[in-house]
């Protein structure tokens, strides 16, 4: 009689030839247990399919880096990488010392050739240029002489600089103001009265120019009557002007 049950022993070396045709598993490959047991885990992953791209990726990084292995060779340091650039706005090594050459090859301007500079840009009056020219004069120079050949030569005028004054004032300023800042430089009294009469004659027309932009309406309460005059009255013009421009003010802005 026949049992049924587990296949007897000799039995299981036909059926692991049947899957196995070229032999016992571990006789070829080698089980978990019964392999190689010096079998790198390198072999692992080349037996999954990792092992060619980590190969690769080994040896491109290894060819991209830079060998400083060398005896001669000394790796950089972030220190040493930073004082070796020149930052932004810094000099070039020795470039000062060119620049103080240079300079000091450079021929010194005279006292006339500054004053020159000086009127080319604008009018001066003889006190003003005198004050620009005062820390420039050497021991050679003398400022009177310099200014009196100016003078000769129509190059300064005290008369061109009163009435530069005037135009570029007048349209917001007072003759109060104006007359101030005339005195201020010394001019010639004669001059000074001449622009007096001058400013007078148009002070009403400027006065009315300057509170029209400002303003444009008469007042109509007492405290921006007041407004109104004091805003005037700062820019240097008289209380009789002001009085003719707003209607009702107080007798307070009667007379010069």
């Amino acid at each position: 009689m026949i049992r049924k049950g587990r296949p007897l022993s000799g039995s299981g070396s036909s059926s692991d030839s049947g899957r196995y045709p070229d032999g016992p598993r571990d006789a070829a490959e080698g089980s978990p247990e019964q392999g190689d047991p010096f079998e790198s885990f390198d072999a692992h992953e080349y037996a999954a399919g990792r092992g060619p791209q980590r190969t690769r990726s080994r040896v491109s990084s290894a060819a991209s880096s830079p060998d400083f292995s060398g005896p001669d060779s000394q790796p950089l340091s972030e220190d040493t990488y930073t004082r070796s650039r020149r930052q932004p706005g810094e000099a070039k090594p020795g470039q000062s010392d060119e620049d103080g050459s240079r300079k000091s090859q450079r021929p010194a301007r005279s006292l006339k050739a500054r004053a020159l500079g000086y009127l080319s840009r604008r009018e001066y009056s003889r006190a003003e240029l005198a004050r620009k020219l005062k820390p420039y004069v050497e021991e050679t120079d003398s400022l009177d002489t310099v200014l009196d050949s100016l003078e000769a030569e129509n190059w300064l005028s005290d008369s061109r600089f009163a009435e530069s004054l005037i135009h570029r004032r007048s349209s917001r300023l007072g003759t109060s103001r104006i007359l101030g800042e005339l005195k201020q430089h010394a001019l010639n009294p004669a001059l000074v009265e001449e622009a007096t009469a001058q400013l007078r004659d148009t002070e009403l027309a400027r006065a009315r120019a300057v509170w029209s932009k400002k303003f444009g309406e008469l007042p109509g309460t007492p405290a921006e009557r007041a407004k109104q005059a004091r805003f005037l009255a700062s820019r240097g013009f008289s209380g009789a002007t002001i009085g003719k421009i707003l209607k009702g003010i107080d007798e307070m802005w009667d007379g010069d």
